[in-house]
């Protein structure tokens, strides 16, 4: 039985959708509190995610254990107050079995949030077996078909964590094509680094969107646009950016000699616009 009750008016899951087949990919910034996610929202940009590893770990948490599951889900509802649309990593789903995985999804639906991101890769390192990772997808979109299932898959990913060597395209393929008859709305496939993979995966799955990490160094927004991505994710790279930031200023005023690439201080916002931004979150709803 689909549960559509209360949650974002319809036309807001429509405007997520359209997002990704709009001339120009959808750059998705990812938040990891409500400050970030307010900043972002000020900055113009009409949907935003929320990065898993930046939530985990700014709460003392490892990432996806699923220890994070009650404070994702608390940011989610502050941030569904934001006039922006928003999706939500929910790592593996939060749950072991489909129903379960649903009950988040819908829970998530009612908040305001109009898009889960859900991935395969488990913490010891492997992979969940594919027809259970189907069957959860087809609980979500049966319980809330309305919601936008991003489908993630760490066949690159895990590779990448391990140093190892990718698996063969044939190997992703497998396991996006299982995903999209299981009913996912987008595939995102992080630390998909070829182009000549990028673009083939875009091509082979037409109009489902396809979702690839931004590497700085290796991607380019509009290189990735040409080879078909229709999202372009930032992952944790706001968050780890943040960091580096706020630890090097502080070194920076601690050793004012040392060398800096530039003005450390420079355009940060002042105290009484950071202490605005709670503001924002007074509504009672998603604009």
């Amino acid at each position: 039985m689909s549960d559509t009750s209360d949650g974002p008016a319809p036309g807001r899951h429509t405007a997520f959708r359209q997002l990704h087949h709009g001339d120009r990919p959808l750059l998705l910034p990812n938040a990891w509190d409500h400050a970030s996610a307010a900043a972002l929202v000020r900055r113009g940009f009409p949907a935003i995610g929320t990065t898993s590893l930046g939530v985990a770990a700014a709460a003392g948490l490892p990432d996806a254990t699923g220890a994070a599951r009650d404070g994702t889900l608390a940011f989610a509802r502050g941030i569904a107050r934001l006039p922006a649309l928003v999706t939500v990593d929910i790592e593996g789903g939060f749950g072991d079995r489909p129903e379960e995985v649903a009950a988040v999804a819908a829970e998530l639906d009612r908040a305001g949030v109009v898009g889960v991101n859900i991935e395969d890769g488990r913490p010891d390192g492997t992979l969940a077996p594919l027809a259970r990772q189907c069957a959860m997808i087809e609980a979500v979109k049966e319980r809330v078909p309305r919601l936008f299932v991003n489908a993630r898959t760490d066949t690159h990913w895990l590779a990448a964590l391990d140093g190892g060597t990718p698996p063969s395209l044939a190997t992703t393929a497998e396991r996006i094509e299982a995903y999209v008859r299981a009913g996912a709305d987008g595939i995102f496939v992080p630390a998909l680094i070829d182009e000549q993979n990028i673009g083939a995966l875009a091509d082979d799955l037409g109009e489902t969107p396809l979702n690839v990490l931004f590497t700085p160094g290796r991607h380019t927004y509009e290189r990735l646009a040409e080879l078909g991505v229709r999202r372009v994710s930032c992952g944790s790279l706001l968050f780890r950016a943040a960091l580096d930031h706020a630890v090097e200023l502080a070194w920076s005023i601690a050793h004012p000699d040392a060398p800096a690439d530039a003005d450390q201080a420079a355009g940060l916002p002042g105290y009484a616009e950071a202490q605005s931004l709670a503001g924002d979150f007074t509504t009672a709803g998603p604009a």
